[in-house]
């Protein structure tokens, strides 16, 4: 049996996934493992942009859009690994990921599953890195804002437990399933992912069940980048209706038996937020529909090279854009040599400037591949 299995599923997002998967590759090494990569049916020409440029990885192709669940279940059908890691393609590991998760469960033998510190790519803490099950009192907190108003309380701060040390390997609840790391013998017993949930949700009721056979979830505090949304299209109607959904089959799966005086406002508060999330995407989408949006935006922006060694061929890079790099020591935006600079490197030092009231976010250059991944858009010579 092999040590590790990686699965990661893509739509439509194949810079980012070919960023994600070089750091899976640079992690792996020394581990005896196998990546997965299941398309559901991109059309941004992942099928050959992709394979060239990892030849060891094990593609499925499917010819529609399954979903999150089943693609990943697709996977774990077929994985020997030991150990399983469910990934989203807009992540970024460090060298020293695989390793830390490998050590921690097989130091905790009582461990069902582990999830990791994510940063935004400005080196702030994710909030969704360490949270709890959204029973109906945790969610009634969550939706009525006193998780934000009382965050270091256990009893209405349950949400995203920030009364846990973020610094420390802590008990934690729910796994965010863009970085989930279990045993293959946790899976067998809890069961795989519930392909009721189209996308979002199924990683809760996951680590719901995982918890329901007696093990534990753990946080480990190894960074990993998240860029979050780029691999779901967030920013569309279709997606913020089936983030809405998926909340209300879990809260129906587990929570069905409350009365009528607990679910009522339970499944009003799911519908009020829904509603909500549409009417600030309808203000964003209304703000970006000017096709120079972002272009201007980039514009307007500095960038700064962490290497200054590159500087020229980046420089180069950027001026059909009409971005020149920046000497300023407060940039909007850093960018790292990706072939030549660690994983690691990056996100210790975007991570130490998280507590500056100006930070940068990173940003990832490929030379060779001649593509620069930002959080909002990849540039791209054919682009220009």
């Amino acid at each position: 049996m092999l040590q590790l299995s990686v699965v990661i599923v893509n739509y439509n997002v194949k810079y980012y996934v070919h960023q994600c998967l070089c750091s899976v590759e640079k992690a792996a090494q020394g581990i005896d493992h196998e990546i997965f990569l299941v398309d559901n049916h991109s059309t941004d020409g992942s099928d050959t942009y992709l394979p060239p440029l990892h030849p060891r990885v094990r593609f499925i192709w499917n010819q529609e859009n399954v979903g999150f669940a089943r693609a990943n279940n697709q996977a774990l059908l077929q994985a020997s690994g030991r150990y399983v890691l469910l990934l989203n393609p807009d992540t970024l590991i460090t060298e020293h990921t695989l390793t830390d998760l490998i050590a921690l469960m097989d130091a905790r033998p009582d461990a069902g599953a582990i999830g990791v510190k994510m940063l935004d790519p400005d080196g702030r803490f994710a909030p969704e890195s360490r949270r709890g099950i959204p029973t109906p009192f945790t969610a009634f907190c969550k939706m009525t804002g006193l998780c934000r108003l009382l965050p270091k309380s256990r009893t209405f701060g349950r949400y995203y437990m920030q009364y846990l040390d973020a610094s420390h390997v802590n008990e934690i609840e729910v796994i965010s399933g863009a970085c989930f790391f279990t045993r293959r013998s946790t899976l067998n017993q809890s069961g795989y992912l519930d392909e009721d949930f189209f996308m979002y949700g199924e990683d809760i009721d996951l680590s719901y069940r995982i918890l329901q056979t007696g093990l534990k979830n753990l946080y480990l505090p190894t960074p990993i980048l998240h860029y979050k949304g780029e691999s779901t299209h967030e920013s569309t109607y279709h997606y913020v209706r089936i983030f809405y959904q998926a909340m209300l089959i879990f809260f129906r799966k587990h929570f069905s038996h409350y009365s009528i005086l607990v679910s009522l406002p339970v499944k009003f508060a799911i519908f009020a937020k829904g509603v909500e999330a549409y009417l600030r995407l309808a203000l964003k989408r209304h703000r970006r529909e000017d096709p120079d949006y972002m272009t201007h935006y980039f514009q307007r922006s500095t960038f700064a090279l962490h290497a200054d060694e590159d500087r020229d061929a980046l420089q180069h890079f950027l001026t059909p854009y009409g971005i020149l790099l920046s000497d300023t020591p407060s940039p909007d935006f850093l960018v790292f040599n990706a072939e030549t600079t660690d994983y690691a490197d990056m996100l210790r030092c975007i991570d130490r400037s998280s507590d500056l009231r100006h930070r940068p976010i990173l940003v990832t250059w490929y030379p060779s591949q001649h593509i620069l991944v930002t959080p909002m858009m990849v540039f791209t010579p054919s682009e220009t």
